[in-house]
């Protein structure tokens, strides 16, 4: 094998720092070759590309939000009849409805029934309960060639049926970076120390009115609807009070009560993560906000307003549309 170049510059390098001991002399030219072959650049084997910067933004993100103490809530939920009742919704009403509006909108109606749920402290002995519940999802748009999730927040979506969300998350996907104008001064914003850009996100997330303006009240991560099967999401950490990540949807035995007794018989359930503020919320608080959460999913009572709104919609009588294949 040809010798590249750099291996005459290094070995008279090392020889000049080593010696010419007789162990020197056998070690050194094969020592050298490697490196040099390591060094050569013809043919690299890899690739070296710039991290996006607003990948870099959210490792502030991050760090800031690691300082809260979490409590995670792992969940198996119901959702046959919940995923039957919307497929009926879309074919009754002829709107698109997505799952994972119907799941932000069943996190909005707990929410806003307890709104310890999220709750912002203010100073040392105070917490701000806010009226409407402000959801902050994730959309991705296609930003530096790489495609990042960018957050939408769903202003006051207790106040909105799943149909409605489903159209706002819809208009998120397909209209243009929201902050793309913001975005410009990134390359900027990164040349400033670390710790000070942490420093001015905490000021900026420290009041209550602002981070809610800024951020939202709450947030639902839907990373596992891309896949299939038994999986819990466990994020990181999260600036919020409480947040909920939408694992993934198995098929398995369940069981099934009704007037004619119990059965066992094929159900979907869906995994799902709660993560809870545990300066904010104790335990005793985080497991009733679970089982009304967990009502309200496998209910499906989020779309009763709908049915009632449906000119089409069934009598009470009418039997439930059968369940496609």
């Amino acid at each position: 094998m040809d010798q590249p170049p750099l291996t005459p510059l290094l070995s008279a390098a090392a020889v000049a720092l080593l010696g010419t001991t007789p162990v020197a002399a056998r070690i050194l030219p094969a020592l050298m070759t490697g490196l040099a072959v390591a060094m050569a650049d013809s043919r690299p084997g890899f690739q070296v590309v710039p991290v996006p910067r607003a990948q870099r933004q959210i490792g502030d993100w991050l760090i800031q939000a690691a300082r809260r103490h979490t409590m995670h809530a792992l969940l198996e939920v119901d959702v046959t009849d919940a995923r039957r009742a919307i497929r009926a919704t879309r074919a009754r009403t002829g709107e698109p409805l997505s799952f994972t509006a119907y799941v932000v909108a069943c996190l909005a109606r707990a929410v806003d029934e307890d709104r310890l749920m999220h709750a912002h402290r203010k100073g040392r002995g105070k917490l701000v309960l806010f009226d409407d519940v402000d959801v902050a999802v994730a959309v991705e748009h296609t930003l530096e060639r790489a495609r990042i999730p960018v957050p939408h927040i769903i202003r006051a979506a207790n106040r909105k049926t799943a149909i409605e969300i489903t159209r706002e998350i819809g208009g998120a996907i397909t209209e243009p970076d929201p902050y793309g104008s913001l975005r410009r001064l990134l390359p900027v914003w990164l040349l400033v120390p670390g710790p000070i850009r942490r420093l001015f996100l905490s000021l900026l997330l420290g009041d209550p009115e602002r981070h809610k303006r800024v951020t939202g009240t709450t947030f639902v991560s839907a990373v596992g609807m891309f896949g299939a099967g038994t999986a819990w999401g466990i994020p990181m950490g999260e600036n919020y009070t409480l947040g909920l990540t939408i694992g993934g949807i198995a098929r398995k035995p369940g069981i099934v009560r009704d007037a004619r007794g119990e059965r066992i018989e094929p159900r979907e359930f869906l995994s799902l993560t709660l993560t809870f503020d545990h300066d904010v919320i104790d335990g005793g608080p985080a497991a009733r906000f679970t089982r009304r959460l967990t009502q309200l999913l496998e209910g499906a009572g989020v779309l009763a307003a709908l049915a009632q709104a449906s000119p089409a919609a069934p009598s009470p009588a009418s039997p439930a549309p059968p369940s496609p294949p």
